[in-house]
């Protein structure tokens, strides 16, 4: 199942909203999540389905993605990889219900910003993006001072 919002500028960000993708194979947690970033004035495209979520971000560029570990297909490992290959400046966040030190690791290996063990907080998910928002405007900023 795919929710694909409004088209944009792969670039650019829509009236100043980040744009997040949000990827996991458990339905409620895409029904969850995305009314309350939407609500945030957040930009939300959701999926159940890792290989419709990989041909979107290899059309259309994110500020943040939001991805389950595991799941049938694409695992999340794997998609946080081709993310960052696609765009290294995406905030990647890495949600599981099988969260152990050693995936941990990887997932910061791989360059995930943050690992968020299940059952979460909605608001431990919207302090993350907005800390990714935060690391990503300080990024931007050191970049323009260096140019």
């Amino acid at each position: 199942m795919t929710d694909h919002g409004k088209s944009a500028d792969p670039v650019e960000k829509t009236l100043g909203r980040a744009r997040i993708l949000i990827l996991d194979d458990e339905p409620i947690v895409c029904k969850r999540l995305k009314p309350a970033f939407q609500k945030a004035g957040y930009e939300v495209e959701t999926f159940t389905d890792s290989a419709h979520a990989l041909a979107r971000v290899e059309e259309t560029r994110f500020d943040i993605v939001i991805t389950d570990l595991k799941m049938e297909g694409v695992d999340g490992m794997r998609f946080l990889s081709r993310v960052k290959e696609l765009s290294p400046e995406t905030g990647v966040v890495v949600i599981t219900g099988f969260a152990t030190l050693d995936t941990a690791k990887e997932s910061f290996r791989k360059g995930a910003f943050d690992f968020v063990a299940k059952p979460f907080k909605l608001a431990d998910i919207l302090d993350t993006v907005r800390r990714i928002e935060d690391k990503q405007r300080l990024d931007a900023e050191l970049r323009v001072g260096k140019g």
